[in-house]
């Protein structure tokens, strides 16, 4: 081995067992927030302590503690996951109809996500709960860009000018809400049928007439 080897080998030493504890570190807590998802989903977070989290992770108290400080940090992580998946795989750019059919892909590539976050949502309706502020923040933020996708259509003479935008992104957003429970219910829902007959049926409400295509 040359000199200019030798040292740069001496250079890389230290970094690596820093490298293999931060990748040791990550996935212990991938793994405590998995578990903490399918005990949320199945528990709720009222009747699901640190402990119980802890130890179906196979990590001490103090280890979860690491990780997230409190129970509501560990809430709010869960919460962060499902944002994620959704800035992902969502194409808030692209078209409504086409999105909407697309919904059924995320309860089959994360369906302990879709639980946890239906079951956190119901849980924290009460003001005083503490991830409503959140939870009611995203609510409006959704139904933001879900009325900004149809005036965008309405401007392109798409869709139907006497449309209230608002409202029917309401509408839309509380139809995806309530499948997310429905299946949590019964998960022999046949979700991309519905999804997709929800959605033509949507184009076609929304569609604009011939003399209303005409972009202004």
């Amino acid at each position: 081995m040359s000199a200019a080897q030798s040292a740069g080998s001496d250079l890389d030493s230290p970094r690596r067992p820093y490298a293999t504890l931060f990748a040791k570190g990550e996935d212990r807590r991938q793994r405590i927030l998995a578990v903490a998802e399918r005990l949320l989903a199945r528990n709720g977070w009222r009747s699901t302590s640190l402990a119980q989290i802890a130890r179906e992770a196979g990590v001490t108290s103090a280890g979860l503690l690491h990780h997230f400080a409190s129970k509501e940090q560990l809430l709010n992580a869960v919460l962060d996951a499902r944002d994620a998946d959704d800035d992902a795989h969502a194409d808030r750019s692209g078209d409504l109809i086409t999105e909407l059919m697309r919904v059924p892909e995320r309860f089959e590539r994360a369906p302990e996500l879709v639980g946890t976050f239906t079951v956190l949502l119901a849980e924290n309706i009460a003001p005083d709960a503490p991830l409503h502020d959140r939870l009611h923040n995203r609510y409006r933020a959704a139904v933001d860009i879900i009325r900004k996708i149809i005036e965008r259509g309405q401007r392109a003479g798409r869709y139907r000018p006497d449309v209230d935008a608002a409202a029917k992104a309401t509408e839309i957003l509380a139809f995806i809400n309530g499948m997310e429970t429905l299946w949590l219910l019964d998960p022999a829902i046949p979700l991309t049928e519905v999804f997709t007959e929800y959605a033509e049926s949507l184009g076609r409400d929304l569609a604009a007439t011939r003399s209303e295509a005409t972009p202004t």
